[in-house]
């Protein structure tokens, strides 16, 4: 383990706006702060744990997360770590446990903790003491049992609420932190998990890591587990101290229970203002009257034991030897990498999308099948299909892909377990498979079914080229799911300009307002149906336009509209979109991040 650490804070006061007003109609004047915490101080030492009470909206989380370097500022007080500020050795040596986390869902416990591992722990340990580093953590945290059993997630069945926490705990220990923070880690658990539970934080402290929980309303044998306990009301200190101790110090200022009862529920009911003979109107009174006997009896007290066990800060020099990534680059893209790859399998390949593809590409086939070469019409309008659909698959499945995967990528990311660079070349490789394949199918099925032109260069372009066009609109997917963040308005923006795109492409409206026409140079549909024509149709080709009369391929209106001029432009702009699209997705995201 690490260097154990002694965590003190003295005074901390934070404090938060809330808006007043609602919807479009909040305005900064409309906002006013408040004080979640006010004043609090305490000392954990190495090989305790402490335990933070108090009613919903006392600070609880707020002061856990202060401890633990989450909070943006206004915080203002002294919280030091052996002395020292809060700095990238002390968080190298801490681990933070929230109380809702995030997980793939698809990812087995094994796989979640060994992938963590690999990005996680420094080049020092080799990939086979990672892995054994993982399966000593689940073996310490008893999960060897359900090791092979998926996460889960609200609509999939996986592991079990306990079992979820303790690998939420997990992946903390796995870089065997000397400080541990635990929000709320009993919560919605029934008494005996979450008796579980604490009693794996109380072996962690005794084995000389300092350990600081949330909890709500833990039982009374949980409460005597508790080597030391803060009992918060609105932000202020009723009581810090040893656990077995607070039934006496509130016996001795007069604070007595009228009836047997757990000592939790009797703390939370001072917390909450409510004593024995009270009234409602008495509670703010009480609070009051709680406050000042831990100003008069424990707050002179612990003002002591914070100069006791000040240290000296050390040198911040010191944290130059903590680097920022534990891997180098290439070694996080291919481990995210493959884990993108086992958890993406499932939606990207599952046997519902790919029967969509093919009955989608059996009722094409059918529809327009064998087509006379004669039937320029319809040869034109299964070629624009095409654009229709190897536009709007890659779109809907990409623009909800950083999404979908924001809380765990932000999570990730304040551990330093990655670059940001690094997720996003992984997760664009990872969506290619899904992308080239079932595309490349539709293309294959209907092509030849079709009655295109039956050679293989023809097909073998055509089937280049919606390729192409699929890796540029799963870019601009990317792009509008990283600049929207709200998924059901970047679903309809991504329908919106597509639909945009694909109407202005020359097929449906042939005379565009020249108001509307510039669009063509940003649509990826015009380009890659010029080029689809051209994969098919050459100038001096001709088709029946009349009784024993002929006329040129070129001056069919749907085919001279959009011309078959400027093929190696149409290129190298749909070759511009594909990094430009990317480009702006990833500063997207990037500037996303940093907002958080």
């Amino acid at each position: 383990m690490n260097p154990p650490i002694t965590l003190q804070f003295e005074d901390v006061v934070h404090q938060i706006k809330i808006d007043k007003g609602k919807g479009l109609f909040c305005n900064k004047e409309s906002a006013e702060k408040k004080l979640v915490l006010k004043g609090v101080s305490g000392t954990i030492l190495p090989g305790e744990l402490l335990a933070i009470l108090g009613p919903s909206g006392s600070g609880k989380t707020t002061l856990l997360s202060a401890l633990g370097g989450q909070l943006n500022r206004p915080t203002s007080g002294i919280i030091t770590y052996n002395g020292k500020a809060y700095s990238r050795s002390v968080k190298a040596n801490m681990g933070f446990v929230p109380q809702k986390d995030v997980f793939y869902p698809h990812l087995t416990v094994n796989e979640t903790l060994v992938f963590t591992a690999l990005l996680r722990l420094p080049n020092s340990l080799s990939k086979e003491e990672k892995v054994l580093h993982a399966q000593e953590i689940m073996n310490q945290l008893q999960l060897t049992h359900c090791m092979d059993t998926i996460m889960g997630g609200p609509l999939l069945k996986g592991i079990s609420g306990g079992e979820w926490k303790r690998v939420s705990i997990g992946q903390e220990l796995l870089k065997n932190p000397s400080l541990l923070l635990v929000d709320e880690p009993t919560s919605g658990l029934d008494s005996s998990t979450a008796r579980k539970i604490v009693l794996t934080l109380c072996e962690l402290a005794q084995c000389g890591r300092t350990v600081v929980m949330t909890i709500h309303q833990p039982s009374s044998k949980l409460f005597y587990m508790f080597q030391k306990v803060l009992l918060l009301s609105d932000g202020k200190s009723l009581y810090f101290g040893k656990g077995e101790c607070a039934m006496n110090y509130f016996s001795s200022i007069g604070f007595v229970p009228s009836i047997a009862m757990d000592p939790s529920d009797f703390l939370l009911d001072l917390a909450n203002g409510i004593s024995s003979g009270g009234t409602d109107e008495d509670r703010e009174a009480i609070k009051q009257a709680l406050v000042s006997a831990y100003e008069s009896n424990l707050s002179h007290q612990e003002k002591m034991e914070l100069q006791n066990y000040r240290l000296q800060c050390h040198d911040s020099s010191e944290d130059e030897k903590f680097g920022e990534w534990c891997t180098t680059w290439w070694q996080q893209v291919t481990v995210l990498l493959k884990r993108g790859l086992k958890e993406r399998k499932y939606e990207s390949f599952s046997v519902l999308r790919i029967c969509q593809v093919v009955t989608s590409s059996l009722l094409v086939g059918a529809l327009w099948w064998q087509v006379r070469p004669d039937h320029i019409r319809d040869r034109v309008a299964l070629l624009f299909f095409y654009i229709q659909f190897c536009g709007y698959i890659p779109l809907v499945q990409t623009i909800f892909t950083f999404n979908r995967e924001r809380a765990v990528l932000i999570k990730e990311r304040s551990a330093c377990m990655y670059r940001l660079s690094s997720y996003f070349i992984a997760s664009n490789v990872v969506d290619l498979p899904m992308q080239l394949a079932l595309p490349a199918l539709f293309v294959t099925m209907t092509y030849w079914m079709g009655g295109l032109n039956a050679d293989a260069t023809s097909f073998f372009i055509a089937l280049a080229i919606l390729l192409l066009y699929a890796l540029v609109a799963q870019g601009l997917g990317l792009a509008i799911g990283a600049l929207v963040n709200n998924q059901r308005a970047a679903a309809i923006v991504g329908k919106v300009v597509m639909t945009l795109f694909i109407l202005i492409s020359g097929f449906y409206v042939q005379s565009v307002p020249v108001f509307l026409s510039w669009i063509k140079c940003l649509s990826l549909s015009y380009y890659s149906f010029k080029l689809l024509l051209g994969s098919q149709f050459k100038d001096d080709d001709s088709y029946p336009c009349g009784s024993n009369a002929t006329c040129l391929a070129v001056n069919f209106p749907a085919i001279k509209n959009v011309g078959l001029d400027r093929q190696g432009f149409s290129i190298a702009a749909l070759a511009l979109m594909l990094v430009g699209y990317r480009l702006i997705a990833y500063f997207a995201l990037m500037s996303g991040l940093k907002q958080k």
